[in-house]
């Protein structure tokens, strides 16, 4: 299959490209480099520098393409909070502009990168993918709720295929962002530097941190789904951060500093994953423990970072 991953030349979108590529599938990648890499594109993908605001160029480049993984979207959570129209403009705006260049060139099949931030303040856990959406804790969310919106008019008023996969919380290679605000790359790059770790709320909230290789492969299984279908990708389990943080210590062999930062706007107290329906709909679920890619991160961080 032809298939196009927007933002592809990010943290994410990277390992997409390398399971597309791997399970045979004809790779585009398009990024605009504002905060991918363009050597994470791999090679054997056809990459076109080119900003989602430019619909008509977007409309020629997808001309012959099967299918999108959509992942090009601002995802910083406190920058959402400090530049909410920022965030509209980029993640919504463009999203909508995406869906028309794909109509225009006959693109039938999309694939979002959607985030646990839309059911805001859940009230049970794991949460379920028949939980309603609640109001989002930051306009990063609010934008993700918007997306998804935008996705499932299109699927219903011009059929097409449009699969929202749910990500809780990924880590692993190639993150490489700039400030890095994600809380695993954070404790891995202070504790290699010995460096005090920034920590918020005392590291008591509770997340479902997914491998970022078994997010990648849910991607490539989607694309067999049709119609409109809303997936949660989480472990399935959740984690306290503070266990996170004592998990690096001890994989690294030493301890350093805590900097206890306090309450973060824009944070939900717990957040995983049931993950039950994209067991049952795709066969799929994670296959890395924790500790693994942990471990996996760790050694990927140290070859970044000069002793």
């Amino acid at each position: 299959m032809k298939v196009t991953v927007t933002g592809g030349a990010g943290f994410i979108g990277s390992h997409v490209t390398n399971r597309l590529l791997e399970a045979g599938h004809e790779v585009l990648v398009i990024d605009n480099l504002s905060r991918g890499f363009k050597e994470l594109v791999n090679p054997k993908a056809k990459f076109v520098e080119a900003d989602l605001a430019d619909q008509d160029k977007l409309t020629e480049v997808l001309k012959g393409q099967e299918a999108v993984i959509h992942l090009a979207n601002y995802i910083v959570v406190p920058e959402s909070v400090e530049r909410p129209v920022e965030y509209a403009q980029n993640n919504v705006v463009n999203t909508v502009k995406l869906l028309e260049a794909m109509r225009a060139s006959q693109v039938q099949k999309m694939i979002f990168s959607s985030s646990a931030t839309v059911y805001g303040e859940t009230k049970s856990l794991p949460i379920k993918e028949s939980d309603p959406i609640g109001f989002a804790n930051n306009p990063y969310g609010a934008s993700k709720v918007s997306m998804e919106q935008f996705i499932a008019t299109y699927q219903k008023n011009w059929g097409m295929d449009a699969i929202i996969l749910r990500y809780f919380n990924p880590f692993g290679p190639n993150e490489n962002h700039e400030p890095e605000t994600h809380a695993i790359p954070n404790f891995v790059i202070h504790s290699l530097k010995k460096e005090p770790v920034p920590l918020y709320w005392k590291g008591e909230q509770v997340r479902d941190f997914i491998y970022v290789e078994d997010l990648a492969a849910a991607h490539v299984q989607a694309l067999k789904l049709k119609g409109l279908q809303v997936l949660n990708v989480g472990t399935g389990q959740g984690t306290k951060v503070i266990d996170v943080v004592k998990k690096i210590f001890s994989i690294v062999g030493y301890e350093v500093p805590v900097n206890d930062l306090g309450p973060r706007a824009g944070d939900a107290p717990a957040t995983y994953a049931s993950a039950e329906l994209i067991k049952q709909t795709l066969g799929w679920q994670s296959e890395t423990s924790l500790e693994e890619g942990l471990k996996k991160t760790i050694a990927y961080f140290q070859s970044k970072i000069s002793p």
